[in-house]
């Protein structure tokens, strides 16, 4: 069957983006994709991929290195300076150690020669979606905890952050000159706005912030 360009639209389920100026290759590499369930969208260039990149799914894109006016790892520089961590397989049609090199310090998820074979393809496909997923719930979870915390009022994220240092009440009370009673009313809000219940939980939302800033 012919696949022409799939355009990403729609649809919760993870997409597998694959560039590459060789119809034939496209038409291969979606046919596979097809026979394990895997939904695909298929471009010719990066910059059509670009267009109809969706973020709020997982996905990972399968791009070739020789591409016509600039190769792949260009264009995977492009996206990573614009923000777009989406895991990039590389499929060269050379033996190209230096290349591969690059590519890998670059951030690549794996590079293959061709030709591959479609159980390694596969796999290397199978193991970005997962590290993409588990990328994208923990976006989706920062997002939430950051606009919880937003939500708190000056005082309340001040004594958040001597709640995760460790500090008792009446520590905190004592630092900030304020009654124990007073603190525990701000614990109680600080725990309900970050949709906490207990300390441990509130820690590792101020981790998930902290890790957020680096």
């Amino acid at each position: 069957m012919g696949i022409t360009t799939t355009r990403a639209e729609g649809g919760r389920e993870p997409l597998v983006y694959v560039v590459d100026d060789d119809p034939d290759v496209l038409e291969a590499v979606g046919e596979l994709l097809l026979s394990v369930g895997l939904r695909p969208a298929l471009f010719a260039s990066p910059s059509d991929f670009q267009g109809a990149l969706r973020r709020d799914v997982p996905g990972c894109l399968v791009l070739d290195v020789r591409l016509p006016g600039r190769n792949g790892i260009d264009a995977f520089a492009d996206l990573r300076r614009t923000g777009i961590d989406l895991p990039v397989i590389f499929i060269s049609g050379h033996a190209d150690v230096l290349m591969a090199v690059r590519a890998m310090k670059a951030g690549a998820f794996e590079f293959f020669t061709k030709p591959v074979r479609n159980q390694d393809l596969l796999d290397a496909i199978h193991a970005a979606l997962a590290a993409d997923a588990a990328g994208l719930e923990t976006r989706r979870r920062l997002a939430t905890v950051r606009q919880a915390h937003d939500g708190l009022s000056a005082r309340e994220r001040e004594v958040m952050s001597l709640l995760v240092e460790g500090l008792m009440n009446k520590q905190i009370a004592g630092r900030l000159g304020v009654s124990e009673p007073t603190v525990k009313g701000h614990r109680l809000q600080i725990m309900r706005k970050m949709g906490v219940r207990s300390l441990p939980d509130l820690v590792r939302a101020a981790a998930l912030l902290d890790a957020g800033r680096g």
